[in-house]
């Protein structure tokens, strides 16, 4: 009976599918190997050894056209990784910003934000890309670039930014603080011991601020600078990034104010007369009483909107971007190895939404052991 219970009230006919499924599966893997036999085609990996003949116009990792099909789907899943990551956290606090402005009492500011949220999610992604991708080339040329800020370069070549230069000890110690402030705030939501690891990221960030603003030997801010038709220094993007995770920020940000504005509005009414009673303002109540318990409403959300985000950056390769799915493509063509490089592409995306559920879920279970009921 307690077997009969686990597989549900029909487990041959469970069974019964499954084993369809399984020749199923075994005789489209026999047609497509002999196919590719037929062809000339040897399946397998191998192909990953050899060199690639195509050049990468975009990678933070040394790429160039002779490295091995390894490398060059590495590069790929690399800028898949750095858009997508970067894509999160500004969808998160952009999102979050116009969740609370929906809910704002001032008219102007809360039907601003409803504009922007049906505006970004009514209309495709898509063409949302293909919008920021034309705005970001129809930008000025280098030697008449926009300058919104100090250091800042907005052309048509790209986005330039401040980055900072880093050799020797004092280099390989700044860069030390900055992963420790960035990495032990997001474990610290994950265990009990929360102060000590805010703690240590905030002794961290205060001891990478000292080493940049007193000038420590082999640390320097590299700002960018006109230099004759171009800008040098400081660290650029190129367009297609920029419009790509221009476009998956706005896109994403939609949703999360949506979430954001749903988590806020699950709390019961009770919650801010309560505050208020006390002599809290409504900023403090918000931040004290009301996100923490919203929270359990919006984390699940949240990594639903985080998973599609990583799903939609696979369309850089509509703009141009050499995202992962664009690189391997490209070695897919070359190589002759198309479901070889398709099982690749479904791996490391299944690796990548697995991996952000498994924290987001984790993130979740933290918040249900700290006392925070679901409204």
């Amino acid at each position: 009976m307690v077997l009969r219970h686990r597989l549900g009230p029909r487990p041959f006919l469970q069974f019964a599918i499954l084993l369809i499924a399984a020749v199923v599966l075994f005789a489209a893997g026999a047609t497509v190997l002999s196919n590719m036999a037929r062809l000339g085609l040897t399946p397998g990996f191998g192909f990953l050894g050899q060199p690639a003949s195509f050049e990468i116009g975009e990678s933070p990792i040394a790429y160039r056209a002779g490295h091995l099909y390894a490398r060059a789907l590495l590069a790929g899943l690399v800028n898949t990784i750095l858009v997508s990551a970067f894509g999160c956290v500004l969808a998160t606090v952009f999102g979050t910003f116009i969740g609370l402005a929906r809910l704002s009492r001032n008219l102007l500011l809360s039907g601003l934000a409803q504009g922007f949220v049906e505006i970004a999610r009514n209309t495709p992604l898509l063409l949302q890309l293909f919008f920021w991708t034309a705005a970001a080339h129809a930008l000025p040329t280098a030697r008449h670039a926009l300058q919104p800020l100090s250091g800042v370069f907005l052309s048509n070549r790209g986005v330039y930014l401040p980055w900072v230069a880093l050799e020797g000890p004092s280099g390989a110690a700044f860069a030390a603080c900055v992963t420790a402030a960035i990495v032990l705030p997001l474990l610290s939501l994950f265990t009990e011991r929360r102060g000590v690891l805010l703690g240590l990221a905030g002794a961290s960030g205060m001891a990478a601020c000292g080493l940049l603003v007193f000038g420590a030997p082999g640390i320097g801010l590299d700002l960018p600078r006109l230099r004759g038709f171009n800008i040098a220094g400081g660290v650029s993007v190129s367009p297609e990034f920029a419009a790509l995770l221009a476009g998956l920020t706005v896109h994403a940000s939609a949703q999360v104010a949506e979430i954001v504005r749903a988590g806020v509005q699950s709390i019961p009414a009770g919650q801010w007369e309560a505050s208020e009673a006390l002599g809290m303002s409504r900023g403090a109540t918000l931040r004290l009483v009301v996100l923490p318990q919203a929270l359990r409403v919006i984390v699940p959300l949240l990594t639903s909107t985080y998973l599609d985000l990583v799903k939609n950056s696979s369309l850089a390769v509509a703009i141009g971007f050499p995202d992962f799915v664009s690189v391997a493509n490209t070695a897919a063509n070359q190589s002759g190895h198309a479901i070889e490089a398709l099982t690749l592409v479904i791996a490391a995306y299944l690796t990548l939404n697995l991996s952000f559920s498994f924290a987001m879920n984790r993130y979740d279970a933290s918040l249900a052991r700290r006392g925070y009921a679901r409204p």
